[in-house]
């Protein structure tokens, strides 16, 4: 019954948005002209894969339930939560990861994903992990302004940067690769003044997008870190379900989040901010994952499904990796499956409605 009236309400919304979001534009097939994605590994569709870096997914079996069961940089069994979204809003094709060869031409017309595994708000985590920081992608998406206006001319390509969508999802690798790993940092901050600087960063990031014309944001918030396999495994010890200190570490995060969101929108009249809460999202699905027909949401599909995430541990040599990823909740030790991304997907869509 949960899951129906899920799917019900959200093609109620998805229904309204075909109908009211670009009605008066009869010529658009999509509810925005662009999307320009920032940030880390759950939504980098392969930028990572021209990097030197450990951090990549382009080799089986990730992406063996993507198009032509080929892998293509995302750390899945098959497509994003952002890819999902991105068919919902009217695109046949999605964003190009700017590094790629794919990123030129009319393909920029559509947006681009500057998105690197092993980054996040913390800028000296991601290059120690050889990530595109934040501070960079900015970078590049101001290259990328210069590549659109020569292929769109300037008026259609800021008018393209103006209705654009804007997706950004931080913060889980900085807590779960960094804070909690790094003596260095968990010695130095606690949890609360290590979001604190997250948070900084996060109102930088906007800013500076806001500056180079960005007006519709969608940051996701941090998923409960202490139902991922991987902290289960590390941290959890004998404790039963989820690491509750970190779950509670997310939630106070969000709640910086969502502040530094308001105060944001207070500055900018003009700026149009939500916060995806993923967090009860995936909870739900965690603690009930029979009501969204899930079999498995303690560990990952590849392997063992407890500290998967990179070539060394997820690769095509992994013995016992999962028949049907369906059933399961995350793909790896870190990341969600498919199934589970069109969960939330679902919910990006629904809290979105105000930026469309």
């Amino acid at each position: 019954m949960e899951v129906y009236s899920r799917r019900l309400m959200f093609l109620v919304f998805a229904f309204a948005l075909v109908s009211i979001g670009y009605a008066q534009e009869s010529n658009s097939t999509t509810l925005v002209p662009a999307i320009l994605t920032f940030g880390d590994s759950v939504v980098d569709v392969g930028n990572n894969d021209y990097l030197p870096t450990i951090f990549r997914a382009n080799y089986p079996p990730y992406g063996r339930d993507f198009a032509n069961q080929k892998p293509t940089g995302r750390f899945c069994n098959g497509k994003l939560a952002t890819d999902i979204t991105a068919e919902t809003l009217g695109f046949t094709t999605y964003p190009p990861a700017y590094l790629s060869p794919e990123a030129s031409g009319n393909n920029l017309l559509i947006g681009a994903n500057f998105a690197s595994a092993g980054s996040g708000y913390d800028d000296r985590a991601a290059s120690l992990n050889h990530a595109i920081t934040l501070s960079q992608q900015v970078e590049y998406f101001k290259e990328y302004q210069a590549k659109l206006a020569k292929v769109a001319g300037s008026s259609k390509s800021a008018s393209i940067i103006k209705d654009a969508l804007y997706v950004l999802s931080a913060g889980s690798g900085d807590f779960l690769q960094n804070y909690y790993v790094n003596p260095l940092v968990n010695h130095a901050y606690t949890p609360d003044q290590y979001g604190s600087f997250l948070i900084d960063a996060f109102t930088r990031f906007v800013q500076n997008v806001y500056g180079l014309g960005a007006r519709k944001i969608g940051v996701t918030s941090l998923p409960p870190l202490g139902c991922i396999p991987l902290a289960r495994t590390l941290f959890g010890y004998h404790e039963k379900g989820c690491v509750s200190r970190f779950n509670t570490d997310a939630q106070q995060f969000n709640k910086k989040l969502n502040a530094a969101a308001t105060n944001l929108q207070k500055q900018h009249p003009d700026l149009k901010i939500v916060v995806f809460d993923i967090y009860k999202a995936l909870l739900d699905v965690v603690n009930t994952p029979s009501n969204y027909g899930f079999v498995e949401a303690t560990r990952g599909c590849c392997g063992t499904g407890t500290v998967e995430t990179t070539e060394f541990l997820c690769n095509p040599h992994t013995l016992g990796t999962c028949p049907n990823a369906s059933q399961y909740v995350f793909w790896d030790s870190v990341h969600p499956s498919q199934a589970a991304n069109q969960v939330l997907a679902d919910t990006l869509i629904v809290q979105g409605i105000p930026l469309l």
